[in-house]
């Protein structure tokens, strides 16, 4: 099983500047790099101080010149929010100035904050139908000629402009969910990224079997899978209590911005008091010492050797969590130090 880095610059509080930000983010991804981790995750969110990454091409670009054997990957682009050809192309601009290192991962994205701003009257049904219909053009228009009538884009024959570095394009993709979505990007040839969030090993177990099923249907080679899930590793029990209690704070705040509820100023959503946050039932800390991959090295090493053996081809460890930069840092080195080895 690889094992990735899936970052964000992301605040809820206006305590660190966007360049401080920015450079906690490149020193995350320096270290997976360095560590020898297979890929970099980062993906498209707009308007939000929670989730700071408004086009994550340019962030790869970016990365690309400050790391040197790291895979470079979208965690997600939004599909709706673009149309294939511009995504096409900027894609394959992107594979080509990071030297043929794009992984292209697509969702249909889900907040509904970001759906009012950007295409009033999208909901997450038709924002799905919108990238089922984009993703299987995007290799069409990297191959060149591609014309298209469908039902939301239609355009005359077309090429990608510039042609990708990778002979056949950057890998591709999928968020996905339902058996609908596994089988859509199964049938398509195209790799599937599974995030069970808070729901524990059941959600684990079953996003598997989804994913299972979809290939036994299909003859062709059986894409990826990878596994995208909050991780810590720490240095002790007192040290896991703190980091528990961030989490829970991380995910409060999460189920804010998705419930698109609270009134927005500036980018940061009105702040959740310490009752509010005590009294959310939707995740506990209890649930999330017991769901997420978080722990002391052995015990993160154990979950994920349980992990392994379900199949999964790569873990993304979710960085994202309202830490200090010195505690993610920390929890990652433990990571690469500690836990990666037991792997080969």
């Amino acid at each position: 099983m690889d094992f990735s880095l899936f970052a964000h610059m992301e605040r809820v509080t206006s305590g660190q500047s966007h360049p401080e930000l920015h450079e906690e983010f490149v020193s995350l991804c320096e270290m997976a790099d360095q560590g020898g981790m297979r890929a970099i995750w980062t993906g498209e969110h707009h308007g939000m101080e929670f989730t700071i990454t408004p086009n994550p091409f340019l962030q790869l670009v970016d990365l690309a010149h400050r790391t040197k054997n790291v895979r470079l990957g979208t965690g997600t682009v939004v599909a709706p929010f673009w149309h294939p050809i511009k995504l096409a192309g900027e894609a394959a601009a992107t594979d080509l100035l990071t030297g043929g290192r794009l992984e292209l991962g697509i969702a249909r994205g889900a907040y509904a904050f970001e759906y009012e701003r950007l295409s009033p009257g999208l909901d997450a049904w038709q924002a799905g139908q919108r990238m089922r219909e984009i993703a299987p053009l995007l290799p069409k228009l990297w191959a060149g000629d591609c014309a298209h009538e469908g039902e939301f884009f239609q355009f005359p024959a077309t090429s990608s402009v510039p042609k990708p570095t990778q002979p056949d394009g950057p890998p591709v993709w999928i968020a996905a969910r339902d058996p609908n979505s596994h089988e859509f990007g199964v049938s398509n040839g195209f790799n599937i990224q599974v995030t069970p969030l808070w729901q524990g090993w059941e959600e684990i177990e079953s996003l598997m079997g989804r994913f299972n099923a979809a290939c036994d249907k299909h003859t062709g080679p059986r894409p990826k899978i990878m596994l995208l899930h909050h991780t810590y590793v720490a240095a002790d029990a007192d040290d896991l209590a703190v980091a528990v209690d961030e989490l829970h704070r991380f995910y409060c705040y999460f189920g804010a911005w998705f419930k698109n509820e609270r009134p927005i100023r500036q980018g940061q959503i009105a702040a959740l008091s310490e009752e509010e946050i005590a009294g959310n039932r939707m995740v506990t800390p209890e649930a999330l010492r017991r769901d997420l991959t978080i722990g002391t090295a052995q015990e993160v090493i154990d979950r994920l050797k349980r992990i392994e053996d379900l199949g999964y081809d790569e873990f993304s460890f979710w960085i994202d969590s309202g830490m200090s930069t010195e505690r993610k840092k920390a929890s990652l080195a433990r990571f690469i130090d500690e836990v990666m080895p037991a792997f080969g």
